[in-house]
């Protein structure tokens, strides 16, 4: 069995996005996952202090903070997947959302002492609500940094609503969601026994051998792409300077 966390970052436990996140969970569950859903802003967690600004390896599981993160921290451990659904505040996710994301760093960083992101292994989807513009960016900057921190995100594991009005309406937002804790528990399911994904064990002589042989490659194809280039970028240049600029009325 694989547990999918759902991490609410709403404070209205009543709201959109509490909504399309327990309908998310209810279907990891339908798909043999064990769910739990926790709300961010019961709990105290206090911003990063960029510890590994000062020293890399200062930053490590567990935080040097003392606060509430460190029994979120255990759930993710214990978990294989997260669904982390929040609302959009000016173009963003939430404070306590980005506070939180902020706080995983624990788990990449520890590639500089263990040798892989803690992160490793786990998948994540998303979730985000707004009335207005916005979900996309923050949908994106979420995938972004999540996938750098080394979770995997499988197809299909993102809903969002951008409207107003009651999201349990809106049967296709429902059906993403619905697919956003299917998606995630199957390939959980899928990668659970594959525990390392970045390699930061390859051999500096390895990369060097095949540095070299992209780099003859790429040279072989300049030389052959060369008068091809220069060829367009002269007619390029021709080109603008028989133009005067404006439009031509005649």
């Amino acid at each position: 069995m694989v547990r999918i966390l759902g991490i609410n970052g709403s404070p209205r436990k009543y709201g959109n996005t509490f909504k399309l996140l327990k309908i998310a969970l209810e279907f990891a569950k339908k798909e043999g996952a064990e769910v739990r859903l926790v709300n961010l802003y019961d709990y105290d967690i206090r911003p990063c202090l960029g510890c590994l600004c000062d020293e890399q390896t200062a930053c490590r599981y567990p935080c040097v903070i003392e606060d509430d993160m460190r029994e979120l921290y255990d759930l993710i451990l214990k978990s294989d997947g997260l669904i982390i659904a929040t609302p959009v505040y000016w173009f963003s996710p939430s404070g306590v959302v980005k506070t939180f994301i902020d706080r995983l760093t624990v788990f990449e960083n520890m590639i500089y002492i263990d040798g892989y992101s803690w992160a490793e292994g786990k998948v994540a989807g998303i979730i985000a609500v707004g009335n207005d513009s916005g979900v996309i960016q923050v949908i994106s900057t979420l995938y972004a940094t999540l996938v750098s921190m080394g979770f995997a995100i499988p197809p299909w594991a993102l809903a969002y609503f951008n409207k107003q009005g009651d999201v349990l309406k809106d049967i296709n937002v429902v059906m993403d969601a619905a697919n956003v804790g299917r998606v995630v528990t199957i390939m959980a399911k899928a990668i659970k026994d594959v525990r390392r994904w970045y390699d930061s064990t390859i051999s500096n002589d390895e990369l060097k051998r095949v540095i070299t042989r992209v780099k003859e490659e790429a040279e072989r194809n300049k030389l052959k792409q060369t008068p091809e280039r220069e060829q367009l970028i002269s007619l390029a240049i021709t080109l603008k300077g028989t133009q005067k600029g404006g439009f031509n009325k005649s």
